[in-house]
């Protein structure tokens, strides 16, 4: 197996546990709710898991402003923060937005195809690069960076190949895993 191969193979199987093992099982009208009565709902980890992914790919990589952008307002993030859905730690509010708003299965479905078509693509050399991760997130995400010290210096200096492996599906997975948790701890595992 071929080093694109097996990128396709991850990014397709974290695909594949997003959208058949939480989003197929879960009721849409329970993505807000918090199982064990804490941690994060699947609205949140949905949301945060494609903002990062949407950020390494499309902004750190790509050099283009975020596809967040074009989904603020189908997600009902319009006058949310632009860093909202980033952090770790859920923030209620945009949570609930997100949850209610019938935008989110759109948005986090236009990231991994955006991420999918871009890995079909890609040429291998291009994973040794360093793209200049800092202006982009500043000034094509329009994130600020003294409120996002952490985003900017965990970030700084890494290659492609690094987006690919940790922000997109390293990240991406830890999510998954966390939202097919969740999923059970609702009762709704199938097996």
């Amino acid at each position: 197996m071929d080093l694109r191969a097996w990128l396709l193979d991850a990014h397709d199987g974290m695909r594949q546990r997003v959208f058949g093992g939480v989003v197929a099982r879960v009721p849409t009208q329970r993505w807000g709710e918090h199982a064990d009565g804490g941690g994060s709902s699947i609205a949140w980890l949905l949301l945060h898991l494609a903002r990062h992914q949407d950020l390494a790919l499309t902004t750190a990589i790509r050099d283009h402003r975020p596809l967040y952008f074009e989904h603020r307002d189908a997600l009902g993030l319009g006058d949310a923060p632009l860093a909202a859905g980033l952090t770790e730690r859920e923030d209620p509010d945009v949570a609930a937005a997100a949850a209610g708003s019938g935008g989110l299965v759109p948005y986090v479905e236009g990231v991994f195809d955006a991420s999918r078509h871009w890995l079909d693509h890609v040429s291998l050399m291009a994973m040794d690069t360093v793209p200049d991760t800092g202006r982009r997130l500043e000034h094509l995400a329009e994130l600020p960076r003294d409120e996002l010290g952490w985003l900017y210096s965990m970030w700084d200096g890494h290659t492609v190949s690094w987006f690919v492996e940790w922000p997109i599906i390293g990240h991406g997975n830890a999510h998954a895993g966390e939202a097919i948790s969740v999923r059970n701890r609702l009762g709704l595992s199938p097996f």
